[in-house]
């Protein structure tokens, strides 16, 4: 008899326990992976690293609120708001204990009024404050963590190419 099997005669899909909370990955794991794999690719890390890597935010959505047709990010993440409060703290928790910089990082979308994109339903600043915190890593020169923060904060092209 196979696993599926067992497991239909005992009344439990095999769907039902692969979502059971005991096989699930704990969110601590998934965050500090989403932050590892981010940190590893361009030595910096973002809340929106996070929330895209560990599959609460559709990249296609985040695109969509940089263009300015989101209201704000938390309105494109599936979940509901303690769980993204506690990613969230698990990813600072993550990053200090790491040793990594804080580097606060201005947003604004893809349209020609350049608008600050909002990130929380609530617009609380520090809530704003802390979406916008990038975590750079420490193995990088001052020059290097300068030129980041520059390019991250630095409003995206809207020219078109032919």
């Amino acid at each position: 008899m196979t696993f599926a099997g067992s497991l239909e005669n005992k009344g439990i899909s095999t769907v039902e326990h692969r979502m059971s909370r005991k096989n699930r990955v704990p969110l601590a794991d998934r965050v500090a992976r989403a932050a590892e794999a981010a940190l590893a690719a361009r030595h910096v890390v973002s809340a929106i690293d996070i929330l895209v890597g560990i599959g609460w935010l559709d990249p296609e959505a985040a695109e969509r609120w940089r263009r300015g047709q989101i209201e704000c990010l938390e309105a494109g993440v599936r979940t509901n708001l303690p769980r993204i409060s506690e990613a969230m703290k698990l990813f600072r928790s993550w990053a200090t204990a790491r040793g990594l910089s804080a580097s606060e990082t201005a947003y604004v979308d893809r349209t020609p009024q350049r608008r600050r994109l909002r990130f929380s339903r609530s617009g609380n600043p520090a809530i704003e404050a802390s979406y916008r915190t990038h975590w750079v890593s420490s193995e990088l020169s001052e020059k290097e963590r300068e030129r980041l923060a520059e390019k991250a904060s630095r409003a995206p092209s809207n020219r078109i190419m032919i």
